[in-house]
Parts: structure tokens; C-alpha cells; sequence
């Protein structure tokens, strides 16, 4: 189990928020935690510490102002660190190869593939056309309704007909090379891990997986990596010394290392 550490920007800086809150209507979160520094400060940190795989998230919506904002402190990150970092939000087949050829190593894809309830495979394959399977990673953010975890989409608001389990790992995997999973229920809360969900990723094991949501302590980490099987890969964000939380940085890489 590696640590994917993550740099989240919205209205042009830094923040953790909590996940669910999050509305296009006067660009609002509930904010747990807004950084004095920028993109750059985290992305050096990272550097210095040989943490490749991590995930910048530009939180405000493409072609606003706030999203030129954001990905002005993307761009600082991702010249500080070039190919050390992800990233994701507002990416599309005519966007994406910018973004890469600014650093990144992969583009993460939710809302343009993720939307109104459905996965739009048309632009899956614009996207895959356009940058390669490789360098794509699908972020399945998902919620628990009637004993499963449905894909959510339209800022998590909207539950898909789509499920997470193996079958639906198997044929969206064809398309990407990772996936990223949030928890929504348990996003920028620290109130602890989805269990369950993190026993039905754990037992897939075809291609990388990064888990998000909730953890809030070491223990949460042991559990993580026994119920996951130390199959998963893990990103922590509020609940991290860095963002205000309780959690040390270094601890946490001492005993993920």
C-alpha cells in the first residue's frame, strides 16, 4: 500500500472541503481547511519525498473564472514536479493532452465521462483516442444505496445505474489504467473508512487502485491495508497534519514506507 498524496484546489486555492457540499451555485464547499500556501508548496514537498502517483483535483467547473484560477496553481505544481503528479477536474478529450504536456502523468476523468446518471462511453473512447489508455485514470466516486456502492456523478449528487463490483472493475478497466475511488459518504469528514467498500476493491487486484474518504487515524491505515488486502493504494486529506487534521505527515509516511 503506497501513500498517493493529493493537492485539491477551488476558487484558485488550496483546500480540503467536504466532499458532498460541493455546488457550482456561487462556487461554495463547507471548508475544512483553506492553505496559505500554494500548489507549488505541496507539489515540492512531494518531490522531496519521492511521492510520484499523487492527484491534483481543480474543483471549480471548466470554463469559469475560478477554474482559470485553479489551473494557474496547477501549472505551478505540475512544472515543479513533472511526472510525479495526476490530475483531474474539468478534463475532456480537447483539454487533456494540454495537461499532460504541462507534466502530468495521467488525466483523472469524472464529470465527462460520469453525467447525469450514466457513463457516456462515446467520450470514454474520445478520451482514450486522445491520450491513450495509459495515461488515464477514472475516478469512480461512488455512495451506498440498497446494500451497494453506485457511481455518483454530477458533483455526487446523482446516483448512476452503475454499481461498483468486479464485473464493472473488469470492463472499465479496458479503458484506463487506474481508478480512483472516493468514498462520498465518508469525503472530507475523517469519520473513518468504508469498510466494505474497501473489502470489495481489495479482492479485484487487476490494476492500481487509490481509495479516498474518511481515513482519520493509523488505525484506519491497518485497516485499510488488512481489508484491502495491501492491494489498494491510499489518499488522505483532511484528517492530515498538512490540511489542518491531526495526522502527521511524517508518521504517515514512515509507516507506509
Amino acid at each position: 500500500m503506497k501513500f498517493r498524496p493529493c493537492i485539491d484546489i477551488h476558487n484558485g486555492k488550496v483546500k480540503q472541503i467536504v466532499g458532498g457540499s460541493l455546488s457550482d451555485r456561487n462556487n461554495i464547499a463547507v471548508e475544512n481547511f483553506v492553505s496559505e500556501q500554494d500548489a507549488y508548496f505541496y507539489a515540492a514537498l512531494y518531490k522531496k519525498d519521492h511521492l510520484k502517483g499523487g492527484h491534483i483535483i481543480l474543483l471549480n467547473p471548466g470554463g469559469t473564472e475560478y477554474y482559470k484560477q485553479d489551473c494557474a496553481q496547477a501549472q505551478k505544481a505540475l512544472k515543479e514536479f513533472p511526472g510525479g503528479l495526476q490530475i483531474g477536474g474539468g478534463i475532456t478529450d480537447e483539454n487533456a493532452v494540454s495537461f499532460l504536456n504541462q507534466g502530468a502523468s495521467h488525466v483523472i476523468v469524472t464529470s465527462y465521462v460520469f453525467k447525469e446518471g450514466k457513463i457516456h462511453y462515446g467520450n470514454l473512447l474520445k478520451l482514450v483516442k486522445a491520450v491513450g489508455k495509459e495515461r488515464l485514470v477514472l475516478d469512480l466516486s461512488c455512495r451506498k444505496k440498497n446494500g451497494n456502492y453506485y457511481i455518483v456523478t454530477d458533483r455526487w449528487q446523482k446516483f448512476s445505474d452503475v454499481f461498483i463490483n468486479k464485473d464493472t472493475l473488469d470492463a472499465l478497466s479496458e479503458y484506463c489504467d487506474e481508478f480512483l475511488v472516493h468514498a462520498v459518504d465518508v469525503e472530507g469528514k475523517a469519520s473513518g473508512i468504508e469498510r466494505e467498500l474497501v473489502q470489495l476493491l481489495g479482492e479485484w487486484k487487476k490494476a492500481p487502485i487509490t481509495y479516498a474518504g474518511g481515513v482519520r487515524s493509523l488505525e484506519d491505515l491497518e485497516s485499510l491495508k488488512e481489508l484491502g488486502q495491501d492491494s489498494l493504494d491510499v489518499t488522505i486529506g483532511s484528517a492530515l497534519d498538512l490540511f489542518g487534521g491531526p495526522m502527521k505527515y511524517t508518521e504517515v509516511l514512515s509507516m507506509l514506507r
